[in-house]
């Protein structure tokens, strides 16, 4: 499935955030991840299912979290959203993906708000 989008700022708390997931997310996935994320606000909502998750407990955090593999530029990603905002009870709404990688997909593609992006995932 194809995702097409624009780039956005978030609140500037990701890292804080990634940091926490990093080791379980290495565990689990195999990949060490760049401390921040790239939001993408797309087109349309998106409610991701819940098939891949990291436990609150595993991490210390208050809500399990979505984990959906991603296909970004030529690199491998992961959409993370917390079940709050897969919900719409959460600060973003089902337009706005997070993405993390191993990377800062934001410096190695020059990219700045508004750019187009488009991702694409298997299903969700």
């Amino acid at each position: 499935m194809k995702l097409e989008g624009k780039v956005k700022s978030g609140f500037g708390n990701a890292s804080f955030w990634v940091d926490k997931v990093n080791k379980i997310f290495q565990e689990k996935y195999g990949m060490k991840l760049f401390l921040g994320t790239l939001n993408i606000q797309l087109d349309k909502e998106i409610v991701l299912d819940d098939d891949e998750k990291i436990l609150s407990n595993e991490y210390g955090g208050n809500f399990d979290v979505l984990v959906k593999e991603c296909k970004i530029f030529d690199n491998k990603g992961y959409i993370l959203r917390t079940e709050k905002n897969n919900s719409k009870n959460g600060a973003h709404p089902l337009n706005i993906i997070e993405i993390v990688s191993d990377v800062n997909l934001r410096k190695i593609y020059e990219l700045k708000d508004e750019d187009n992006c488009t991702v694409y995932i298997e299903n969700l």
